[in-house]
């Protein structure tokens, strides 16, 4: 399960993708969930799925390894899934004892489903395509704007960036304590869910001692290397737009306005 979680990877690759501007990348990933949010109708389901199937397939990572990640939240997908399907009322389908399933459940679970599972992938993206220096210097770039305010942008953009590369670090640490507590005779998967939260006791007792450790030794590497924060520091590669960035945001834009423009000009009044 641990091994499934693919948020906060690298795929390294060669791709146009890969080489984009992550400015362009956060901007593109952005306007796509508020796509996913704005969508209505089927064909905006349509125009979300195609566009991320063109991206994916640009990206040259593999889809299995991308959808891998699915795994880790299908029980909250399900549980969506359920909760829209029976609790929404309307014109009622199918009725059996208590329960009911009304149109309008079955069309905003299909919804709220299909939204989830593009949210996801398509936020693995981002992640899977930009290691996590480039990362920190498209969002910092970004927010620039902010230090205006006194917004301290840099701090922010590097808590962020530490933050994703410590998620494959845990899982790493997670899965060997696992395999040395089985190996002692520990057992995570037997009895029912309070004896399950019991025995995940031991295994969050020293993931939790290691992580106040790997921040420690973090802060203490930080300090000896004189760290004070984002003023007059400059960088080794300094972020440029080039050609192929302009042309993926005039791309997105267009695909995002097609997208409005779907559920309002196509007559789909419902997905059934």
């Amino acid at each position: 399960m641990l091994k499934d979680i693919t948020l906060g990877q690298y795929y390294q690759t060669d791709s146009v993708v890969h080489r984009l501007d992550p400015r362009v990348k956060l901007a593109a990933t952005l306007l796509y969930i508020c796509s996913l949010v704005t969508v209505k109708q089927a064909p905006g389901y349509v125009l979300a799925v195609l566009f991320l199937a063109v991206v994916i397939r640009l990206s040259h990572v593999p889809f299995r390894f991308m959808i891998r990640g699915m795994r880790s939240i299908l029980l909250l997908l399900i549980l969506t899934f359920f909760m829209n399907l029976f609790m929404i009322k309307g014109e009622v389908l199918v009725q059996f004892w208590k329960l009911s399933i009304s149109r309008e459940g079955a069309e905003m679970a299909v919804k709220m489903a299909v939204r989830l599972s593009l949210l996801i992938i398509g936020s693995s993206v981002l992640t899977l395509t930009t290691t996590p220096n480039n990362l920190m210097d498209g969002m910092e770039k970004a927010l620039k704007p902010l230090k205006k305010l006194r917004v301290p942008v840099h701090e922010i953009a590097m808590m962020m960036s530490i933050a994703l590369r410590f998620i494959p670090m845990l899982l790493e640490k997670t899965d060997r304590i696992m395999k040395a507590q089985m190996a002692r005779g520990a057992a995570f998967d037997e009895g029912n869910l309070i004896k399950k939260a019991k025995s995940m006791v031991p295994l969050l007792v020293p993931l939790l001692v290691s992580s106040f450790q790997i921040a420690g030794d973090l802060a203490m590497a930080m300090e000896n290397r004189c760290y004070r924060g984002g003023e007059g520091r400059t960088k080794m590669k300094p972020l440029q737009y080039k050609r192929r960035d302009y042309i993926t945001y005039i791309v997105v834009l267009v695909y995002f306005a097609a997208c409005i423009a779907a559920g309002r000009i196509v007559p789909f009044g419902r997905i059934f």
